[in-house]
């Protein structure tokens, strides 16, 4: 098995309390047979997880939405796998999607890993969602901290010198100080 879908497999094993069923979506190789899970009504999201990580990792543009709502989901495994499978998919609505989860207010409690993802993609909606995410976190007692500490690294990965006022500005929170000079030492 391969090592990417090791660590899922382990999790869905135990939510599925090992079940034939998840062991067959494991195992299968039909792309069809995974599809159908996706659109299957009443299928447990074990399931949908599996099939829509498969599917991505195998470049199959059917698992886009259900990685999109596992991206944007409160188990932090869940949001690991789909970002992995999503970063391989090779969607173009990958970036724009990825950019909405990490720009929407109200869910910035969920936002690390799409702003991961961004940095990862490298694409032209990264810079402005993630200077846009990071500006908003800057606020005083701002309690996201570590969204904000991913948006600065994502920002020195991209070293993009648009970046450079948010960066510049991050430096003077505690938490983001030490991320943000060494974003700030990439910048072209």
């Amino acid at each position: 098995m391969d090592e990417d879908l090791r660590s899922l497999a382990d999790r869905v094993r135990s939510e599925s309390g090992g079940s034939a069923a998840c062991e067959a979506l494991l195992a299968t190789e039909d792309t069809e047979d995974l599809a159908g899970v996706l659109t299957a009504p009443q299928q447990p999201l074990w399931a949908r997880e599996v099939a829509a990580f498969r599917l991505g990792c195998a470049g199959d543009r059917r698992a886009f939405e259900a990685l999109v709502l596992l991206l944007n989901h409160r188990d932090p495994e869940r949001c690991v796998s789909a970002s992995y499978a999503l970063a391989r998919l090779g969607d173009p609505r990958t970036p724009r999607a990825a950019a909405a989860l990490a720009t929407n207010t109200l869910r910035t409690a969920y936002a690390l890993h799409p702003v991961r993802l961004l940095a990862e993609l490298r694409a032209p909606e990264s810079v402005p969602a993630l200077t846009a995410t990071l500006r908003r976190l800057l606020a005083p007692d701002d309690p996201h901290w570590r969204v904000a500490l991913a948006c600065v690294e994502g920002l020195g990965r991209l070293a993009d010198p648009r970046a450079r006022p948010t960066l510049e500005a991050a430096r003077a929170h505690p938490r983001l100080t030490a991320a943000a000079e060494a974003a700030l030492s990439r910048l072209a």
